[in-house]
């Protein structure tokens, strides 16, 4: 195993040159702030934006394209692609093929970003800046490919990126180019790729799942709910990440007020008798001896499976 990790890392160094236009949204960020000058108005534009187009990742790329969790029209997928492909993040069936892989071989030498075997910088950004990974993984996401317009929007997937930054030029000059794109899009990315690296260290685990993944509120909060990863990657086919009340999931609460009008439905929620397989901790003493921790087992006779996801696949 280990020399199959370490032939992977020494195959997939970062492509500096594919990182050029990467970094150049960052280097461009902070020139135009010094050029501009700080203001308020700018942070509430480039919340604005951040928000706005982190929900069409968080609902559009992941939880529609890749996981179906909900359903919608398809004038109104495809307005979801465009949102979401303004991130500049590739294309949606790219980002939905891909992540139906990462389910499959989560934390293994097959997942791509896996903070477990690759550490933090690969999980995070490294991955993202190499060519080898551009190519959409088509059996992955043939249920999507069918739609010749959603094929286009992969090909040409800067154009939703190209339209938003000349409409926020006209609309507000450079201020608004500045502080809407690049600033905002900057903050988006890594907000996005927390999910990849962080979620695979910081929080919390509830349910006993084969990878690492982890709930954080933290994480949920500037993701508009992606944070309660372990929930996810225990049960992907639910449209709200958290499962509780009191977990907060921004997006899933714009989702319900879409279905309330009738523009997405069927969204689907975790049963609670699967809800409350939670896998927890008990403790047996031993004779003479302090109480240890055993494995982590399923409460009333339920199986002591890793990820209720092979019990109920998402689709």
């Amino acid at each position: 195993m280990s020399s199959l990790i370490r032939t992977v890392k020494e195959d997939d160094r970062t492509d500096w040159v594919a990182a050029i236009p990467f970094w150049s949204v960052h280097v461009l960020a902070v020139i135009g702030i010094w050029r501009l000058g700080f203001s308020w108005k700018g942070v509430a534009i480039a919340a604005l934006f951040y928000y706005v187009r982190m929900f069409a990742v968080t609902a559009g790329y992941h939880r529609y394209f890749a996981h179906k969790t909900y359903k919608t029209s398809r004038a109104f997928q495809f307005l979801l692609a465009c949102l979401a492909q303004s991130s500049t993040q590739k294309g949606a069936l790219w980002w939905a093929a891909h992540h139906r892989n990462h389910h499959k071989y989560s934390d293994k030498p097959e997942d791509v970003h896996s903070m477990k075997l690759r550490g933090f910088w690969w999980s995070h950004v490294g991955w993202i800046l190499m060519h080898k990974y551009d190519a959409t993984e088509w059996q992955e996401i043939q249920d999507f490919a069918k739609f010749p317009e959603l094929r286009f929007l992969n090909q040409w997937h800067v154009l939703p990126s190209i339209v938003l930054g000349v409409s926020l030029y006209l609309l507000g000059g450079w201020t608004w180019l500045v502080w809407g794109y690049l600033v905002s899009t900057s903050f988006l990315w890594h907000g996005t790729f927390t999910i990849n690296s962080l979620a695979h260290w910081l929080g919390r685990r509830r349910y006993a799942t084969t990878d690492e993944s982890r709930n954080s509120l933290f994480l949920a909060l500037i993701t508009m709910g992606e944070g309660w990863h372990n929930n996810h990657h225990y049960y992907p086919k639910s449209t709200s990440q958290g499962f509780y009340w009191w977990e907060i999931d921004l997006s899933y609460y714009v989702l319900r007020a879409l279905a309330a009008v009738g523009l997405v439905w069927d969204l689907h929620s975790i049963p609670v008798r699967i809800r409350d397989r939670r896998m927890v901790r008990k403790e047996r003493p031993a004779a003479g001896r302090p109480a240890e921790a055993l494995p982590l087992v399923a409460p009333l006779g339920a199986p002591a499976a890793a990820s209720v996801a092979e019990l109920d696949p998402a689709e």
